[in-house]
């Protein structure tokens, strides 16, 4: 029942401020979640369980597996899920050679094996999202049916020109690789629905809608509203992931999606090469630079209000009543909270990227570098080799004990930022503009890479002739480099969550401006790199398609075994 404080909010009960619509909805929603959280934490009703003995093992396992495969972590559960699907639907598909799944069971096992991963709590999920995700996992399940036959027939995917697919194997593969992108990101939304995050997520689209303003020239009206959407996907829920964007698209031109009949399917199917074009293109709009630096400065905002109202919606509006000078006390003190939670993260992310560059890079290129020296005739030295092994972790490590915290003049702009959500009285008088985005000539194209080209080389020149004046050997010096490349663009990288709260840009001056000059490529090298290891990448190949199938069917006929014994010492007590 929703509380009188709410019910009865007057203009003039803040005295010096008054909030603003959005803010009042914003307030009314929260704790209206809030009351039926804390209402449906205490219905009896079954829920799904797993034996935690036996989900030990799958939970180490997924350790193991998610530190050969690096991802920011609120992705991992997204690609658990792809993993568990793709498992599911192509290998042991293929095995059985069932033609026809059946989404109840594979959303039981699909929520068994994430619960057992710890990806969910135990005990915690009603059995009732089985058919949440059964219904999910149908429509995806048709419309692969109904896609690959249309593809088949016509031997086009994706608007593109490829050899004609009469092989239904090619068809289903193609096919089935994108939807289970698409499938994973709805089941995803699904189980981390939350009111609160859909209200924050509203009201930050009206603030950006009614702020941003197009120039008269222009011409992008009409996709402004999901550009907007987007890139509050990409900054304010840190889902710049494309499959995870490519259903918010999807779901954009099919709203009535959730609710699909077997015609709006057919269609679907028909239009898949077309939408899927139509989902590069917004993927890639122009206005993305312009409206993403936007919705960065007012993710910061709305992260830090988040944080606030989190203490309770009620008591955060009785102290603005009482005192709207306590409002900013607490912007500040959640604050302080972000940036120290962030530094803590850095320090967790740089752990994970030093295990993860050790396992997947460091032990595979070492045993290859004394033999490779060996063969090319050159004297191996244990100081290159013990270098190249503990270089990665010792620059990850002074990445972050260098990385600063944001400044107290970036803490007064949040709370403007905050307040200019909040308050009638702070609200932004001016518009935000966009410009037409800037196009380079050809001519200025061309000096550039011929620059950046030279910059390029003299930033690994400069290291080649260090190592080399200290005794490096070639191929000591190319695996240095491999490292260097690699370890500078994840230091990039985990700096991320520190970055993600700077609103107020630190100055230039001439040194950060060469330092830049200089780093970038091998910054970018290293990406490029991170890239292509990443699909080649032996450890992942062999956990997925050599142990991790016959791993899930032990786990599962171990955790069947704990329940037939636990049966029968029933019968017996």
């Amino acid at each position: 029942m929703p509380s009188p404080v709410f019910t009865n909010m007057q203009n003039e009960a803040a005295k010096s401020l008054t909030l603003t619509v959005g803010a009042k909805r914003l307030l009314r929603t929260l704790h209206q979640a809030k009351t039926s959280m804390e209402s449906e934490a205490g219905e009896e009703i079954p829920r799904i369980h797993v034996s935690e003995l036996i989900s030990k093992m799958a939970f180490y396992y997924e350790k193991i597996r998610n530190s050969v495969d690096y991802r920011e972590e609120y992705l991992l559960r997204k690609g658990a899920i792809v993993r568990i699907l793709k498992r599911q639907l192509v290998i042991e598909g293929s095995l059985t050679g069932q033609k026809e799944e059946d989404p109840f069971k594979l959303a039981k096992n699909l929520l068994v094996e994430l619960i057992r991963a710890g990806y969910l709590s135990n005990g915690q999920l009603p059995e009732s999202k089985i058919d949440d995700l059964a219904a999910i996992l149908y429509r995806y399940l048709f419309l692969r049916k109904r896609a690959i036959n249309k593809i088949v027939n016509s031997g086009r995917f994706l608007n593109k020109n490829i050899k004609r697919l009469n092989d239904e194997n090619d068809a289903r593969s193609l096919v089935t690789a994108w939807l289970i992108g698409m499938a994973a990101s709805e089941i995803e939304e699904t189980l981390s629905y939350n009111p609160a995050t859909e209200a924050f997520v509203t009201e930050m689209f009206n603030v950006l809608k009614r702020s941003i303003v197009l120039p008269a020239d222009l011409p992008f009206e009409g996709d402004l509203p999901i550009q907007i959407y987007l890139s509050i996907y990409r900054n304010f829920l840190k889902l710049d992931d494309q499959d995870v964007l490519a259903y918010i698209l999807f779901r954009y031109y099919y709203p009535e999606w959730s609710q699909a009949d077997e015609a709006l399917i057919n269609r679907i199917a028909d239009q898949l090469s077309d939408l899927r074009l139509a989902t590069e293109t917004q993927l890639n709009h122009p206005l993305r630079p312009q409206l993403s630096v936007i919705a960065f400065r007012y993710n910061v905002y709305f992260q830090v209000l988040k944080d606030v109202l989190e203490e309770g919606p009620e008591t955060v509006y009785n102290d603005i009543v009482e005192d709207p000078r306590s409002f900013p006390r607490k912007i500040k003190a959640a604050c302080e909270k972000r940036y120290a939670k962030a530094k803590s993260k850095l320090w967790h992310s740089a752990v994970r990227s030093i295990i993860y560059i050790f396992l997947t890079k460091s032990v595979f290129v070492v045993l290859l570098e004394v033999p490779a020296i060996k063969f090319f005739g050159e004297q191996a030295n244990s100081w290159s080799l013990a270098m190249n092994v503990s270089f990665p972790a010792v620059l990850l490590f002074f990445a972050v004990a260098l990385t600063r915290l944001p400044s107290d003049a970036n803490t007064d702009q949040i709370v403007k930022g905050v307040e200019e959500v909040m308050f009638e009285e702070k609200a932004r008088k001016q518009p935000i503009i966009l410009r037409q985005p800037s196009r380079r000539g050809a001519a200025i194209n061309v000096i550039f890479t011929i620059i950046y080209a030279a910059t390029f080389f003299l930033s690994f020149g400069v290291v080649v002739w260090f190592l080399r004046q200290i005794q490096f050997s070639w191929v000591s010096v190319i695996i240095f480099l491999f490292f260097l490349a690699f370890a500078g663009f994840f230091a990039i990288r985990i700096k991320r969550g520190v970055k993600s709260l700077v609103v107020v840009e630190p100055k230039e001056n001439i040194f950060t401006f060469l330092w830049s000059f200089f780093y970038i490529p091998v910054i970018s090298t290293g990406k490029w790199l991170s890239g292509k290891f990443r699909s080649i990448n032996i450890f992942v190949f062999i956990l997925d398609f050599i142990i991790e199938a016959p791993f899930k069917v032990f786990v599962a006929v171990a955790e069947e075994w704990t329940k037939y014994i636990k049966e029968r010492r029933e019968k017996i007590d």
